[in-house]
């Protein structure tokens, strides 16, 4: 259960990252959801770095640092997969 949760959380994230950056992103869907993923993973990381990651009630600071951190990944992810994707379309 705990990876299908991961991948719901993950397209979820994903999804409203891409919302938040500016302009069309390039990314397919499976790639957003892999970046969400990350990006969660990644705002986990920092709230348990900064001691905010077990709360009493809903824990608004972790979840507020997953969005940053999947907002992150997938705006270097985009830059990352479109410079990929620009140079073989070249050859």
């Amino acid at each position: 259960m705990g990876w299908l949760w991961a991948i719901i959380v993950g397209l979820v994230l994903g999804l409203i990252a891409k919302a938040i950056l500016p302009g069309k992103q390039q990314i397919p869907l499976w790639l957003t959801v892999v970046f969400g993923i990350l990006g969660s993973v990644l705002g986990n990381a920092v709230a348990t770095w900064i001691g905010v990651n077990e709360t009493k009630g809903i824990d608004w600071i972790r979840h507020l640092l997953q969005l940053a951190g999947a907002v992150l990944v997938v705006g270097v992810g985009d830059m990352l997969w479109a410079s990929i994707r620009g140079n073989r379309q070249r050859a």
